[in-house]
């Protein structure tokens, strides 16, 4: 058995008090991860520890957090890889409501902005629309995106821009983009062809370190800005 310390940056927004690191002994063995470590403190040493989480196993990314100064999800940090001494904190580019737990509304309201489902005119098919291995190849990375928030919260643009869409949203359009199901056309792309979307980018690629899933929202980005500026210049030519 083994113990590391804890400290969680803790607040509230109901309470005007500044954030202020907490600091909780937790004895674990090696296998333990740092969520099963959080949720031992709020079942053995305080109660109104607030974290947010669901699968326990990288699957929905709701307990995404910066841990030691990096963004990951606290379901997949094991104690045993983390030193000793361990320092939470709350995602950052997003409003707090309690310690761990921030408000996503403003991630939600950037993802909803590209209509990300499929568009289709015609009528649906009495199964399903095929697709060939190298149409599926084209969204493979873009679909393993499970909206933890990771590469909104890293992104530095978000710092100094809140109304840029964030690389989760714009990934999200890339794959619908691409995919050989969808029949939006270039409305979608042109609603994000702005300073605030596709253009705000700074290529600084903490997305891509951050996100959990290998998605590299960075790389639909930069699909996105050649497939504006195809279709500029073939607006230009004719």
């Amino acid at each position: 058995m083994t113990e590391s310390l804890i400290h969680v940056l803790r607040s509230d927004e109901k309470d005007n008090a500044e954030p202020a690191f907490v600091s909780f002994a937790v004895p674990h063995e090696n296998d333990m991860t740092l969520l099963a470590a959080l949720l031992w403190i709020q079942d053995n040493l305080d109660g109104t520890l607030a974290v947010r989480y669901s699968c326990r196993g990288a699957v929905c990314g709701s307990c995404a957090m910066v841990i030691n100064g990096d963004i990951g999800l606290a379901c997949r940090a094991h104690m045993r890889d983390l030193p000793v001494e361990v320092f939470v904190e709350p995602l950052p580019n997003l409003p707090i409501h309690k310690d761990l737990v921030v408000d996503m509304t403003r991630f939600w309201d950037s993802w909803a902005r590209v209509r990300p489902y499929l568009i289709r005119l015609d009528e649906a098919p009495e199964k399903e629309t095929l697709q060939t291995p190298a149409q599926r190849d084209r969204i493979e990375q873009f679909i393993n995106c499970m909206l933890c928030a990771c590469c909104y919260s890293a992104c530095p643009l978000q710092r100094r821009n809140p109304e840029y869409m964030g690389p989760a949203a714009l990934a999200a359009l890339a794959r619908f983009e691409n995919d050989s199901r969808d029949r939006r056309g270039g409305d979608s792309l042109k609603e994000a062809s702005h300073d605030s979307g596709i253009w705000g980018c700074r290529a600084v690629f903490r997305c891509i370190d951050a996100c959990p899933r290998s998605v590299r929202p960075a790389d639909g980005i930069a699909q996105l800005r050649t497939r504006a500026l195809k279709d500029l210049l073939g607006r230009k030519k004719r």
